[in-house]
């Protein structure tokens, strides 16, 4: 579980590696933005340069992330510390998605 977090003034980020065999599709990107709305903070998904809104079905499925994708998880508000943790273990673990 390859992982790197950072913080600045704006917030809180964290690089994870998708384990999920079958990559972020529709099930998993579904768990992810269900847990990502339980949060106030701002929620960004970044894929290389393409980055999405964390918190919507449709951009997360875009980003076509597969199996050892590094994505950013950017996650800004007041409890964004708390969103990045865990958000960055839904991922790492390949969220409730049994294929990984």
């Amino acid at each position: 579980m390859k992982s790197s977090s950072a913080q600045n003034c704006d917030g809180h980020e964290r690089v994870v590696e998708i384990h999920n065999k079958e990559g972020l599709h529709m099930r998993p990107a579904m768990q992810f933005v269900e847990c990502a709305n339980n949060f106030e903070s701002q929620i960004t998904i970044c894929k290389g340069s393409q980055c999405v809104d964390g918190k919507s079905i449709m951009q997360g499925t875009m980003l076509a992330a597969t199996k050892g994708t590094k994505l950013k998880i950017i996650a800004v508000g007041s409890d964004a510390k708390e969103a990045i943790e865990t958000l960055a273990v839904l991922i790492e673990n390949g969220t409730t998605d049994n294929s990984g």
